[in-house]
Order: structure tokens, then C-alpha cells, then sequence
């Protein structure tokens, strides 16, 4: 039975998203029309986000006005679950810092701007590696990339693939830390410990019991960021292409 906290929800399920590619273009503000769907569907089921961004870029994209995005959602994952909020109420977090060391991590970090520094790619912007809670994100444009850049870059990527290589240079050379490496947006890759990948997410929504847990994302290939929680037996997987056909997927399963 699920719990009492959603009991009064016609439908017994929870429908997790993606943020980047699924509730919105990457790295841009959700539309007002996704926002909207999203508060009916809240009337149905429980919903939540579940994103690779800190909690204050996923906020810039989801929140409208000055309304606090955890109020729009019954849960909250940030960095994959790493950081996480129940019903607008922090749950337990981790640190990719204690897990893999300060000697590891800087080991790691200086592999990885000196692979930068030898790419031969058309552009090169700031902020490459950006230090997170529950994880590290590396980006061989950077991440002050404009959003023309980033589309430029993503096609590059896609022909040459820069970010599956340097993957797997960081995957072998680093073995012995026992890192994920996730391919996820337009310009970036996650590294994280194993086992916090998205999935991380559910162990924070075991205890309400929902029939069934759905989840939509763009990245659900083998090596994207969605590929964990995607294809994880205790979800039902979906892909989407963009935010309108997150839209159609939910009107059509929970709307109609």
C-alpha cells in the first residue's frame, strides 16, 4: 500500500524525469506549456526530478517566478539522488569527495585538465571540470560554452566523439577509484563512484511503496546518463526525444 503521504492521489505511481532534454532543452528554462502539464500530472501521481545538475542549475531551469522548484515536485534529486528532498524536506546526502580521497581526486583532476589541454578541438570556453557534491562534471569545451556552442559542439561530438574517447582513456587509467563514467547532455560527461548513478535516486522512494515507478529521459543508451535507471527492473523505462514528447508520453499514459 502506498504510503499515507500519497494516499489521496488517484494513481498510485511516482513518474521520475530527466531535466536536460526531457523537462527542457539543455541547460534552458522549461516551457510554461511543460510547467502547466507538470501540475496537472501532480494532481494524478507523485513526480519528481531526477538530474545530474546541482540543485541550483536544475532550479534555474524548473522553477517559475519565485516559486521554490521542490514545492512544484513531491521529490527533488539533484546530482543523481546524491542530493535529494521528499516533499520539500532534505534527505540524506553523499560526498564523491570523501568516497574517492583528496590524493585520488587530484590525481584524477590533473589527468583529466592535461587531456583537455591536448585536445585539438574547434573551441575551448572555461570552467572544464566542475566540482560537485556527489560528483565531478568534465566538459572539453567548458561549461561557459553559449548555447550555439554547445549545439556546435554536441554534432562534432556525435561525428568525432571526443567525450567517448577521453571515457575511455579515464576508464582505464582510473580502475583502481571505481568510478561511472556518463556520457549526459550536450557537452559533458558525469564521474562518479559505482552505484550513484541515476538509480541512486530510489532507494529514497522505496519505503512509499508505489505500484509502479516510470521513468523519461533522453539519455537511455548504453553509456548515457539515463542508460542505469532506464533500463533498472524496478522502473518502466520511456524515451523521449524533446520536452513535447515528454509531453505527449505523459498525456497519453496518465491525462487521457
Amino acid at each position: 500500500m502506498v504510503s499515507a503521504d500519497f494516499a489521496k492521489r488517484p494513481v498510485k505511481k511516482l513518474v521520475l524525469f530527466d531535466v536536460d532534454g526531457t523537462l527542457s532543452p539543455a541547460r534552458q528554462r522549461a516551457s510554461p506549456e511543460i510547467i502547466q502539464l507538470l501540475r496537472n500530472l501532480r494532481k494524478q501521481v507523485a513526480i519528481g526530478f531526477v538530474g545530474g545538475s546541482d540543485l541550483v542549475k536544475i532550479s534555474e531551469q524548473l522553477s517559475v517566478g519565485n516559486i521554490n522548484v521542490l514545492e512544484e515536485f513531491d521529490f527533488g534529486f539533484a546530482e543523481n539522488g546524491l542530493t535529494a528532498y521528499r516533499l520539500g524536506k532534505p534527505l540524506e546526502s553523499q560526498s564523491f569527495i570523501k568516497m574517492v580521497g583528496e590524493k585520488g581526486y587530484q590525481e584524477l583532476v590533473n589527468f583529466i585538465l592535461h587531456y583537455i589541454a591536448d585536445l585539438n578541438i574547434p573551441i575551448k570556453r572555461g570552467t572544464f571540470v566542475e566540482f560537485r557534491n556527489g560528483m565531478i562534471n568534465v566538459s572539453p569545451i567548458g561549461r561557459n560554452a553559449t548555447v550555439q556552442e554547445r549545439i556546435d559542439f554536441e554534432a562534432y561530438d556525435k561525428e568525432h566523439h571526443i567525450r567517448a574517447d577521453f571515457v575511455e582513456n579515464l576508464r582505464e587509467k582510473f580502475k583502481r577509484l571505481n568510478l561511472t563514467f556518463s556520457i549526459g547532455g550536450q557537452i559533458s560527461f558525469d564521474v562518479f563512484p559505482h552505484g550513484w548513478d541515476k538509480t541512486y535516486c530510489l532507494r529514497h522512494v522505496e519505503k512509499d511503496n508505489f505500484e509502479e515507478i516510470h521513468f523519461l529521459g533522453d539519455k537511455t543508451s548504453k553509456g548515457g546518463n539515463d542508460y542505469e535507471i532506464f533500463s533498472d527492473p524496478r522502473t518502466v523505462g520511456h524515451t523521449v526525444r524533446s520536452p513535447a514528447d515528454t509531453m505527449r508520453i505523459c498525456t497519453e499514459l496518465f491525462l487521457s
